[in-house]
Formats: structure tokens, C-alpha cells, sequence
């Protein structure tokens, strides 16, 4: 099943846990002591891969073509000689935020979202990686992308369209969403109906702070995304946005959000009390879910604690498969909820602060 088994990348290695008949349980833990940024595998083929932060070392890359039973590091994606993250400073690798497969007809092809802005395009499965120059060399990256929470505007969301594998959106700190529809060579920033708060002009096209964009596998015209200023939603494939934040609820600020697989209507956020704060609404964990696109919001509370308690769930810390979602928090809980967020157990109090967490997609076939 493609969701028995949970990548969950943390600050002191990569843990893979399965399922068993009653519970999940630590297979193998990799990568003893380095911080795991992001880890994923293929649905495609069943590789996966490991996106290492070594801090002073820099970031590292490593893949496996067993299922994370055995790795190996590859070259990470480079800038080419000349790139500038501005005039005068040097575009270098500092870290792996995100990586997606292409698509069905690009049976070799990755992408990966990097800090400081670049995306990086693969064909060969990581053997060799390419700058997306379209993207890096559009017009507002010099002037207007900026660091949100990093010292540079990174890449954290990466859609490829399962339709139309030349259309793919990213998601930028500080700057935005952008599309292409023609493989990367050209990019356009598709920001309308957001509002960032903290910029001069609120409503500017680039400049924005998406935290996380994910789109519903079944309808890619529906997209979600959970910003520093609420939630947002699309329904035309990012054309527009619409804010559907809770007025007066919990469901406004936070990092991730994860979308139901077939119905575009029902997706999940875990709040966090606010910028200034980042810790659980007060001391208490919760999950909201909407069933009817953000019209509404339903606090789930079920077997989460509920005083004393001051996680908070990183932007790639929640994950969907079927009725199942997991997340992990920055205090090293891990919970599971196999009702749709109705009930949740812990099956991990002792991890690590967690940075990732994402159900194996191979099924396989």
C-alpha cells in the first residue's frame, strides 16, 4: 500500500517508519546527526530521495533506488559561475527546500526548490542538474524576492500539472507563485487576490509569502496555500486567489496545509498562534479542516494535547493519503489520524524536531 510506509526527515537524521497491523514503528533511521531537510520517494519508480542541511558543509543530496534501504550522495544542484543572488554576491547552494517528480511522459526528470531562488531541473534522475534560467533570470527576482525567515528567497512548493507536464507552479519566500506553461522557459507571477500585510503595497504582484501551495491530485486547478497572511485558495489553476480564513478563528497563521486527494473542497491546516509567537493556540494543539472549500472551518481536537503544549508543525511537517494524515512538530511528536483528522494518536513523542514528514507514493507496480 502506498501508505504504509512515512519518510520523516528531522534535525538528527532521516527516520522510516511502517506500517504494522496495530501500529507504525521505526524501520531504519539514516543520516545519524545531520539535519534532514526534505525527504520523499518517487511514485513513479519507488527512488527516494534526502535533502541534507550540513550547515558549515552546506547542503548534500543523496538517493536511493531500494526504498531508503541503501543511499548514496550525488552531487547537489549547482549554480553556474556568474550567477548572483544580487550584484556583488555569488549564487550558492545553501539549501534544498523541496523537490517534485515530472511528469508521466518525463520519466527521468526532477525538480528541486533551493535557497537562495533557484529552481534546479534534472533528466537523468539526479545524475546531472540544470539551472531553470527562465525562472532565475525573471525581471522581479533582483528587486523584489527576498528572504522570509532565511537570508534568501527560497523555493519551499513545487506543482507539477499530471495534465500538462510543460505547466508547473512554484511557490517563493518572499515573492510569490509563478507559472510556466511551456517547460520553464518562461515565467509569470500569478499572485492576484493575496495580500501581503507587511509590504508597502499589500496587493503587489511579487512580493508575497506563500508558506506552503499544494494542489488536489484529482482537480490541479484547485490549489491551497497557507500564508503568512491567512488562507488562500484558488479554483482556476492560480489565476485568482481568494482568502478563506476563519474570521475570528484559529484557522489564519501557520506553515502547512495539505489538500484531500479527490475532493478539492476538503483540506487541513494546523494553526499556530501568530508571527510574533509560533507555538500552538494557547498551549493547546489542534487541527482545522474545511469540507466545503473554506466556508467554513472545524477545529479537531481529538487525542491532541490540549494544555502545556508549544509545538508547532513545520510547512512540510503534514501529509495525506486516503482517510490517513500524519504531521510531526518541532518538539519531535509525531501524530497519526486514520479517520480524517477526526481522532489522532501519538506513535512518537522522542523524535527529533521534525522538519518533514511524507508517505511513501510507490505502490509497488
Amino acid at each position: 500500500m502506498a501508505d504504509s510506509r512515512l519518510f520523516v526527515g528531522t534535525r538528527k537524521g532521516l527516520f522510516t517508519l511502517e506500517r504494522t497491523t496495530q501500529n507504525w514503528e521505526v524501520k531504519c533511521q539514516q543520516f545519524k546527526g545531520a539535519p534532514v531537510s526534505y525527504a520523499a520517494d518517487d511514485y513513479r519508480n519507488g527512488a527516494a530521495w534526502a535533502c541534507l542541511d550540513h550547515g558549515h558543509w552546506g547542503a548534500k543530496l543523496h538517493r536511493s533506488f531500494d526504498g531508503g534501504e541503501r543511499w548514496e550522495e550525488i552531487p547537489a544542484p549547482k549554480y553556474p559561475e556568474g550567477a548572483e543572488i544580487t550584484p556583488g554576491t555569488p549564487a550558492t547552494l545553501r539549501y534544498l527546500w523541496s523537490m517534485a517528480v515530472g511528469g508521466e511522459d518525463q520519466p527521468g526528470t526532477m525538480y528541486f526548490g533551493t535557497e537562495p531562488g533557484g529552481l534546479f531541473r534534472s533528466d537523468d534522475y539526479g545524475d546531472s542538474f540544470t539551472l531553470v534560467e527562465g525562472l532565475w533570470n525573471h525581471p522581479s527576482r533582483l528587486t523584489k524576492w527576498f528572504g522570509g525567515g532565511r537570508d534568501y528567497a527560497g523555493i519551499h512548493s513545487i506543482v507539477v500539472d499530471p495534465r500538462n507536464s510543460q505547466r508547473m507552479l512554484v511557490a517563493v519566500s518572499c515573492a510569490g507563485v509563478f507559472q510556466t506553461t511551456d517547460g520553464g522557459e518562461t515565467w509569470q507571477p500569478k499572485n492576484q487576490g493575496m495580500r501581503a500585510e507587511f509590504l508597502p503595497n499589500p496587493e503587489d504582484d511579487v512580493g508575497q509569502d506563500p508558506h506552503l501551495m499544494v494542489a488536489c491530485p484529482a482537480n490541479p486547478d484547485a490549489l491551497w496555500q497557507q500564508n503568512h497572511c491567512g488562507i488562500f485558495r484558488s479554483t482556476d489553476g492560480a489565476e485568482t486567489w481568494t482568502q478563506v480564513s476563519q474570521p475570528g478563528g484559529p484557522a489564519y497563521f501557520g506553515f502547512p496545509v495539505a489538500v484531500d486527494e479527490q475532493n478539492p473542497e476538503v483540506a487541513w491546516v494546523v494553526p499556530a498562534a501568530s508571527d510574533e509567537v509560533r507555538t500552538a493556540i494557547d498551549g493547546a494543539l489542534l487541527v482545522c479542516r474545511t469540507d466545503d472549500g473554506g466556508g467554513h472551518w472545524t477545529q479537531l481536537r481529538n487525542g491532541l494535547p490540549q494544555r502545556d503544549c508549544y509545538d508547532v508543525v513545520f510547512r512540510h511537517a503534514l501529509d495525506v493519503s486516503g482517510n490517513t494524515l500524519v504531521f510531526g512538530t518541532t518538539t519531535g511528536n509525531l501524530f497519526v489520524s486514520e479517520d480524517r483528522g477526526e481522532s489522532w494518536s501519538c506513535i512518537g513523542n522522542y523524535f527529533p524536531p521534525i522538519y518533514s514528514v511524507r508517505f511513501g507514493r510507490f505502490n509497488g507496480n
